[in-house]
């Protein structure tokens, strides 16, 4: 599983107890052996708490939106209270005009998720301002300086609002009565009543018409026995096309399947990949997308680990129903973006290794046939960047002709800011080959070390990731190295301005250490065969992968090869975890919810669906394959002082892993620490815990590898 930085709203209660006996939260103290007293290397808390505020010095941008045409941008900034919404013409930027539904200037409200109207002349949004710090409305700006009109009267979770084509209706997502954020990655409610039929939450397209006189409840469209996570509107404003499952939603988008409903009538299923033939078979699909002319729904389909972590192919399918066609077998690329630009025609965002790729793909032939094939212009862009417009993974913002597409991108060296790719420009490079809009950042300088994509060969793979140098670095010096190893497996680190997370490289960096990010195999950017590669293998040839990336970084610097230490949150706890039970060579390390028992783990998670494609059975039809890549099967081999946190309401990684991890390593006489977090889910959301993360993770490895000589 994957750990995002975004920020969800949620009505959910506060209040929170243990899920399982003996947790240890934040505040209490833990019983461990003997360890070796903080030594007079370690740099003290006060030097840690000022590395850490002097990091995020860059000003964060939000989503960004294009007007459809070309004449306005909208974009998010953030306050103290929420975002605020801006507006200004293209051709200059300077003259802002702000977007609210406030009623008076000095209100400020939570107000994002834009959306711009076919015809350019509105915008829609949501916003917090009838009921602050409560509930979000959706609202609709005519940008003419007015109060923007309030739409809906909701009481639940809300997003993604999209325009109907013909401009009279704007659908999105709603929980109607939600307590939590829908999805895996937030808190998980405390368990009471009937579990999965008791309070289970559905999320439903919900739909209002533009025109409404005055606030009103939406209008459900979908059904109640669907759970949908993405949608599209068909190009006649009549239909949806929708990806989705039976609920509970959390667990079930392993398994979810395409839908299309006209308004008013039943769903059809026309695509499932559990019983479909062929190379979809069992695995995900997601970024539905129906063509101009309504024959055919193209989307990206492949072994994806989360939702909203999207990769794979590009498929495309007769909106009818039928047999899917891959567009891209054995591109060795990872698409997770696709936007039609007119009947034959798709632009795709993707990762290509390290870089991030625009594209635009024609599909050559029948849409519906057999025979359907597609070729490649050269990209528009292809960046050793990160690109976004705020809404999904790696999603790009177009005008309506696509002469134009905006977002916001950053490096590990160039701070966030809003770009244009221009579609009939010579491919751009880097991020200074593109149109350079905003200048929020300008004159902010990284104040870690340099970063290089670095390549290596193991076995038939070749294997890319990002190694950070130590801030001042010195040739003649040798330093400790901290390998950081993503969450997913179906994820890839890529080069992005460095905020400190909850485990991230820039402070490892300023306190002196290299920082190796790996992209082993199992990880996007290389096409489907790689991804797939650590299918029903988990810890091994990836495990290897991450080892060849550290033999490559020690021949290229001067690392102190006694002194390299192992982190990591999600797959990447998983794999701190079992990697201390396979070697020696880490010699400290932090597992951030992992998983150290993959049998276990299959009976406490809340998405078992997702073990499926990847073990290939369920733990009570295989138990071998989900043991032998399981820590506890070997943690009589573990010796490595080892930090575990984890949050205690995490339904994609049960704290009881976190918690059998630690006794067994306790029980072992191993150095080793638990903390448990309260109130936070998978993807912890409060900030003092974000930090606290970090703060341990820095003194761990501080006693037991100390940066300095």
């Amino acid at each position: 599983m994957f750990l995002p930085n975004c920020l969800r709203s949620t009505r959910a209660s506060a209040s929170v107890a243990a899920l399982f006996a003996g947790a240890v939260f934040l505040a209490q103290a833990v019983s461990l052996p003997a360890q070796p007293a903080p030594s007079a290397k370690d740099p003290d808390r006060a030097h840690i708490e000022e590395v850490l505020n002097g990091i995020n010095r860059a000003r964060s941008v939000g989503q960004v939106a294009v007007s459809p045409d070309r004449k306005h941008l909208a974009w998010i900034e953030g306050t103290r209270a929420g975002g605020e919404i801006q507006v200004a013409p293209f051709d200059d930027l300077k003259k802002t005009d702000r977007v609210t539904a406030a009623s008076k200037p000095d209100q400020h409200c939570r107000e994002g998720q834009l959306a711009w109207a076919p015809d350019s002349n509105a915008i829609a949004f949501l916003s917090d301002c009838a009921r602050p710090g409560d509930q979000l409305d959706l609202y609709l700006s005519h940008l003419d300086g007015k109060t923007a009109q309030r739409l809906t009267t909701l009481n639940g979770y809300v997003e993604e609002p999209a325009f109907a084509p013909d401009g009279s209706r704007i659908a999105f997502l709603f929980v109607d009565g939600a307590t939590r954020p829908s999805g895996a990655l937030a808190a998980m409610k405390l368990p009471s009543g009937v579990i999965g039929a008791d309070g289970v939450e559905i999320q439903r397209i919900a739909d209002v018409r533009v025109d409404a006189s005055k606030p009103a409840a939406p209008e459900m469209v979908s059904p109640a026995n669907l759970h949908v996570y993405e949608f599209d509107w068909a190009p006649d404003s009549k239909s949806l096309a929708y990806i989705a499952a039976e609920p509970p939603g959390e667990n079930n988008w392993w398994v979810a399947k395409l839908y299309t409903q006209a308004l008013g009538a039943d769903p059809v299923a026309i695509l499932a990949p559990a019983i479909v033939a062929g190379p979809l078979h069992g695995l995900q699909i997601a970024v539905p997308r129906w063509s101009p002319d309504g024959k055919a729904i193209a989307f990206i389909g492949g072994l994806m680990s989360d939702q909203g972590s999207t990769g794979g192919d590009v498929w495309i399918v007769s909106s009818a129903g039928g047999a899917p066609h891959d567009l891209t077998p054995s591109r060795p690329t990872s698409p997770a973006w696709i936007e039609w630009d007119g009947n034959e025609h798709l632009y795709v965002s993707e990762l290509v290794g390290g870089n991030n790729q625009l594209v635009r793909m024609q599909i050559v032939g029948d849409k519906t046939a057999d025979s359907v094939s597609s070729s490649f212009a050269e990209p528009v862009f292809d960046i050793p960047a990160s690109v976004g417009d705020g809404r999904f993974s790696r999603s790009l913002s177009a005008t309506a002709d696509h002469s134009l597409f905006v977002f916001s991108a950053s490096s590990f060296d160039r701070a966030p800011e809003f770009f244009g790719a221009r579609t009939g420009a010579p491919t751009a490079a880097s991020l200074d080959g593109l149109l350079q809009l905003s200048h929020f950042n300008d004159g902010v300088r990284p104040n870690w070390g340099p970063s290089e994509s670095l390549s290596w060969k193991n076995g038939s793979f070749n294997v890319q990731g990002w190694l950070t140098l130590p801030k001042d670095y010195n040739p003649a010096k040798k330093y400790p190295l901290i390998v950081i190893v993503h969450g997913g497996p179906s994820a890839a680190e890529g080069s992005q301005w460095g905020g400190w997370g909850s485990l991230g490289a820039t402070p490892f960096s300023v306190l002196g250490y290299f920082v190796l990010q790996p992209n082993p195999r199992g990880s996007f950017g290389q096409g489907e065969a790689f991804t797939q590669a650590n299918v029903k293998d988990f810890g091994y040839g990836d495990l290897s992968d991450i080892l060849a990336g550290v033999d490559a970084a020690e021949a290229r610097y001067p690392i102190n090869q006694q002194r390299v230490g192992l982190t990591g949150w999600s797959y990447g706890g998983f794999m701190t975890m079992f990697a201390v039970t396979q070697t020696h060579r880490f010699r400290a390390a932090v597992a951030g919810a992992g998983i150290s028992d993959w049998l276990s783990y299959y009976g406490e998670n809340s998405i078992d669906q997702w073990m499926i494609p990847f073990f290939g059975a369920s733990v009570y039809d295989d138990p071998a394959v989900y043991a032998k890549s399981s820590a506890i099967t070997y943690i009589k081999q573990a010796t490595t002082p080892t930090l575990v946190v984890v949050g205690d309401r995490d339904g994609e990684c049960p704290a009881p892993q976190s918690y059998e991890f630690w006794h067994a390593l306790r029980d072992l006489h191993v150095p080793t620490q638990l903390v448990v977090y309260p109130n936070e889910g998978h993807g912890f959301v409060d900030p003092v815990h974000r930090r606290d993360v970090i703060v341990r993770a820095i003194e761990w490895f501080a006693r037991y590898m100390p940066a300095a000589e």
